[in-house]
C-alpha cells in the first residue's frame, strides 16, 4: 500500500472537521474581544468559551459522515459516538475542572497577592450547554455549507 499524503487533501470528513474548527476559534476570539473589550490570542488555540470549537469540530465530522458514508455505515456511528462523548465531557468534567480552577485561583491569590500568572490554573477548560449548542450549530451548518456548495 503506497502512501499518498496528498490525499490527505481530499478528505472531506477532515477538512470539514478543521474548517468549523477553525472557524469556531476565530469566532470565540472575536467574541471574547467584544465582551471583555480586549484581544487575546490565546483565545485562538485555548479551550471554553464561546462557541465550543470542540463541539463545532465533532459535529461537523459526524455530519460530514452521515452524507458521504450513510446514516447506516460504521464511520457515522463511531463519529457520532465520539460527539457525544465529547460534548458531554465539555459540558461536565471539563467544566467542573474549570470552576475549580477559579476557585483556587482566587484562594492562591488571597493566600499569596504576588502569585505569578504561570503559577496559576488554566481556567478556560470546559464549556456551558449554551456554548456545546452554538458549537454544534456551527459544526452543522459548516458540514452542510461545505457539502452542498
Amino acid at each position: 500500500m503506497d502512501f499518498d499524503f496528498t490525499a490527505i487533501f481530499h478528505n472531506n470528513m477532515l477538512i470539514s472537521a478543521l474548517l468549523s474548527w477553525a472557524i469556531a476559534q476565530l469566532l470565540k476570539t472575536i467574541i471574547y474581544a467584544i465582551m471583555n473589550k480586549e484581544l487575546d490570542f490565546e483565545r485562538l488555540f485555548g479551550d471554553g468559551g464561546m462557541p465550543s470549537g470542540h463541539s463545532a469540530t465533532v459535529t461537523a465530522l459526524t455530519v460530514t459522515a452521515a452524507l458521504e458514508q450513510g446514516f447506516d455505515s460504521p464511520v457515522f456511528a463511531v463519529a457520532f459516538v465520539f460527539s457525544i462523548v465529547v460534548m458531554h465531557d465539555a459540558m461536565g468534567v471539563r467544566l467542573e475542572a474549570g470552576k475549580h480552577a477559579v476557585m483556587l485561583n482566587n484562594l492562591f491569590e488571597f493566600m499569596d497577592p504576588e502569585i505569578s500568572p504561570e503559577q496559576k490554573l488554566k481556567e478556560f477548560l470546559g464549556h456551558t450547554p449554551t456554548q456545546v449548542v452554538a458549537g454544534a450549530v456551527l459544526g452543522l451548518v459548516v458540514a452542510l455549507v461545505f457539502h452542498f456548495a
